[in-house]
């Protein structure tokens, strides 16, 4: 479980395929390097991903072709930046949301637009993301954890404040970048219960 705080923006310094598995080297600072052990859980711009063994200069994971397919670490490349976050600790606080490291799906970035100080984040995405959104619900975009500002049914906007901009990857997003989201999953089981229980409605 995380909260969609991100702890630090991480550099990928090697993509090593082998076989059907894609090992995955990550530069992070020393202090969270220092705290982690083998089997610890990391979110990887908002997969969760497991440390598999200990890197040079970071992290290493492992990564199966289904995490790749369905999420948009397929698509890093040596010398890119991801956002990471650590598993919360039982005593933690859940100062963003409760997130699970499990991508509902990729959107893509429409567009990062600035008006002085207010800046808007446009992403389109299917309906499996769009269908459980609410306006000032919470949002998940590459493992940061948002407040919804606008639904559509192609899409969503958030607004991203100076310290998201400056302390995660969000900032670089163009048009046409690729991010992974995951929606509340309170909002997933409520969407469940009704399907199951409530009465069919004409």
């Amino acid at each position: 479980m995380f909260t969609g705080i991100v702890e630090a923006v991480g550099k990928v310094t090697a993509i090593e395929r082998r076989g059907e598995i894609t090992q995955l080297d990550i530069e992070a600072p020393q202090q969270m390097v220092s705290d982690v052990r083998i089997g610890d859980s990391i979110s990887v711009n908002g997969a969760c991903l497991t440390v598999c063994t200990g890197a040079e200069a970071g992290l290493r994971f492992e990564a199966v072709p289904e995490t790749l397919e369905k999420t948009s670490l397929g698509g890093l490349e040596r010398g890119g930046r991801v956002n990471l976050e650590r598993a919360l600790r039982a005593d933690g606080r859940l100062d963003g949301h409760m997130v699970q490291g499990h991508v509902d799906g990729v959107g893509t970035v429409s567009e990062l637009r600035r008006e002085g100080e207010d800046v808007r984040l446009f992403v389109r995405c299917g309906p499996e993301v769009s269908e459980f959104l609410v306006e000032k619900g919470s949002i998940t975009v590459d493992g940061v954890s948002l407040t919804v500002v606008g639904v559509r049914p192609e899409g969503f906007d958030v607004a991203l404040i100076p310290h998201t901009l400056h302390g995660t990857t969000l900032g670089a997003l163009g048009s046409g970048s690729f991010v992974n989201l995951e929606v509340d999953v309170i909002a997933k089981y409520v969407r469940r219960y009704l399907e199951r229980f409530a009465p069919a409605r004409s």
